[in-house]
């Protein structure tokens, strides 16, 4: 198989995995131990944005908060397919979901951006130089994200999700190495993808200590204004890189930038077992269906005759764009 002209990818939910396509979104489930439910919806494609949204260091920006909108309303569906009370599932509204995801920026922007500007302001007297200043508060920037993360993995159920999101990654690679999605040949891959969202939040840190040393000495006022004004432009250059090495591992360099964001994505994935195999090859089918690439007769070879379709909202007519998705 030749290299896909669309990066296929998503992200793992409570007990599931949810993929991304060119037409639609699926998020699979596992319901107990022989079903697994697929359902999803359509997606708006980068082609029907207006044209500046899609130009380059603004796309990344545009795509990080879709993201965020998407990964909001997939949790919320997974979590009601968890449900074993039979209740009609609920569902946000348009209005809660923009304020979820603006409390998750929000809580984002004050831990990981505004916290270490302002300890970097507080002890610039200890630390002479902007340049050392701005190398303590990247690397400031960086503990508390790794302890973070470290912190939450401590959670059980954390721990199942960070199985499923090494489910994605290997199902992602098995697609793109063209072999067969089988359990068997997912199983081999690597859980730690170039293109991961862990290495672009990593890759955003490292971007910003480069981009922070070029501006003047600033007030305390002006240091934090700087670093909210600038990170569009940081998340834009980011998702530059992450889109390249996507595309571009062999390259030594390209390989080199990508490595210490997949050795991070060892925190935040975990070996999965067969069964969690299984949901995620389900939500990749699913979308490789639906964008035509495998016929609907190839599910039950797959993924054998335990999914239980849970339906798909109106399928749009496919993009032609080559934009990426996060593995």
């Amino acid at each position: 198989m030749s290299e896909p002209i669309f990066s296929y990818g998503g992200q793992a939910v409570i007990e599931g995995v949810m993929m991304r396509g060119r037409r639609s979104l699926a998020i699979a489930t596992r319901q107990g131990a022989e079903d697994i439910s697929v359902g999803g919806w359509d997606v708006e494609t980068a082609k029907n944005r207006p044209a500046f949204l899609r130009w380059p260091f603004i796309r990344g920006t545009v795509n990080l908060v879709d993201s965020l909108v998407v990964g909001v309303k997939t949790l919320v569906y997974s979590a009601n397919q968890m449900l074993d009370d039979g209740e009609e599932e609920e569902s946000l509204s348009n209005t809660e979901i923009a304020v979820t995801v603006a409390i998750a920026l929000g809580l984002g922007i004050v831990l990981f951006i505004l916290m270490p500007a302002f300890l970097a302001q507080v002890i610039k007297s200890w630390a002479p130089g902007r340049g050392l200043q701005n190398v303590l508060e990247g690397m400031m920037r960086i503990v508390i994200f790794i302890l973070y993360i470290m912190g939450i993995s401590q959670v059980k159920d954390v721990q199942r999700v960070f199985q499923y999101h090494g489910a994605e990654h290997k199902t992602i690679f098995a697609y793109e190495a063209g072999v067969p999605l089988t359990v068997e040949n997912a199983s081999i891959m690597s859980r730690l993808h170039p293109r991961c969202g862990t290495s672009f939040l990593l890759l955003v840190m490292v971007v910003s200590i480069l981009l922070y040393s070029l501006l003047p000495p600033l007030t305390m006022v002006q240091r934090l204004l700087s670093r909210l004004i600038l990170l569009p432009v940081i998340a834009g250059i980011a998702y530059e890189i992450i889109k390249l090495a996507g595309k571009k591992l062999d390259n030594p360099v390209v390989a080199a930038i990508s490595w210490p964001g997949m050795q991070l994505q060892r925190l935040t994935t975990k070996e999965p077992d067969d069964s969690q195999l299984e949901v995620a090859i389900a939500a990749l089918t699913k979308v490789l269906q639906d964008d035509g690439i495998l016929p609907i007769s190839d599910t039950a070879e797959i993924i054998g005759d335990s999914v239980v379709e849970a339906g798909l909202q109106g399928v749009a007519e496919p993009a032609q764009d080559e934009e990426a998705s996060e593995p």
